[in-house]
């Protein structure tokens, strides 16, 4: 059966719920100090319509960092399209993607791990992105156990990890990448089997 198409209003009060909510949560001091109600009253919509459209908080969550991720998705996709990159280089770019998403998006990607249905490793976006990172990966001579290896370097990407260092312990956010780059360099050793 064909899907009928989005009315109108409904699409505008979903642009304007979205919009909303990545509005506060850039601007909050902390993900939760951003409410359902908050959204509604920013977006201009009754709290009932956040519920019908998105489920719950983390469905909304989800779906503002759904509208955001075309950036970062264009990113790995030129890091996985550098066939003169080798695989430890693409890894870098991978995880350096993700890190500069985490940075700027840190409140949203903190409320997002919240979010998590019982942890936040069963979010979607996390799957995607431990696939994508295990398969490059693999890629890599010298590395054991690439399910293992891409939690772990995951780990150290973490949005609370990432907003406890820059905004806990004032840590520049390069000097934060640089880190990132040579901590990944030592756990990737010298590429010999």
């Amino acid at each position: 059966m064909a899907q009928r198409p989005e009315r109108a209003d409904a699409q505008r009060n979903r642009e304007a719920v979205l919009a909303a909510a990545d509005a506060l949560f850039a601007a909050s001091s902390s993900p939760h100090g951003v409410s359902m109600d908050d959204i509604a009253a920013a977006a201009g919509v009754g709290k009932g319509t956040l519920f019908r459209r998105f489920g719950d908080r983390a469905g909304l969550i989800g779906a503002v960092i759904a509208s955001r991720l075309e950036p970062l998705s264009q990113a790995v996709r030129e890091a996985q399209d550098a066939a003169a990159s080798s695989p430890r280089e693409r890894v870098l770019k991978l995880l350096d993607a993700s890190l500069r998403f985490k940075i700027e998006n840190r409140n949203l990607m903190v409320a997002a791990e919240d979010a998590g249905v019982s942890s936040p490793y069963q979010a979607g976006h996390y799957g995607w992105w431990h696939g994508t990172l295990r398969a490059e990966l693999e890629q890599v001579p010298g590395v054991g156990n690439t399910d293992f290896a891409a939690h772990a370097l995951l780990a150290a990407i973490r949005a609370d990890l990432v907003t406890h260092l820059i905004d806990g312990q004032k840590m520049a956010p390069e000097a934060l990448r640089s880190s990132l780059a040579a901590y990944v360099d030592r756990v990737l050793g010298t590429g010999s089997a």
